[in-house]
């Protein structure tokens, strides 16, 4: 027996129990973990949030910096 991952987004009870069901009916073992999200600590968030609050006119994005590169280095 092989174990693979999957993650199901579901919106409500019955889509979790649909796919119990499916489950069964293919006679596939399996078990449901509810997966917590990721927290950030105090400092990641802030540092998070200033990025979201910077002025955009400070920094260029990653498109251009490629672009750039790309034109210096003949590439």
């Amino acid at each position: 027996m092989q174990a693979i991952n999957i993650t199901a987004y579901t919106e409500d009870a019955s889509q979790i129990e649909a796919v119990k069901a499916f489950m069964k009916a293919l006679k596939i073992k399996f078990e449901i973990s509810n997966v917590k999200p990721y927290e950030l600590s105090e400092e990641q968030q802030q540092i998070l949030n200033d990025q979201v609050i910077s002025d955009k006119n400070v920094y260029t994005d990653a498109a251009s910096v490629y672009t750039d590169l790309k034109k210096k280095y003949e590439l």
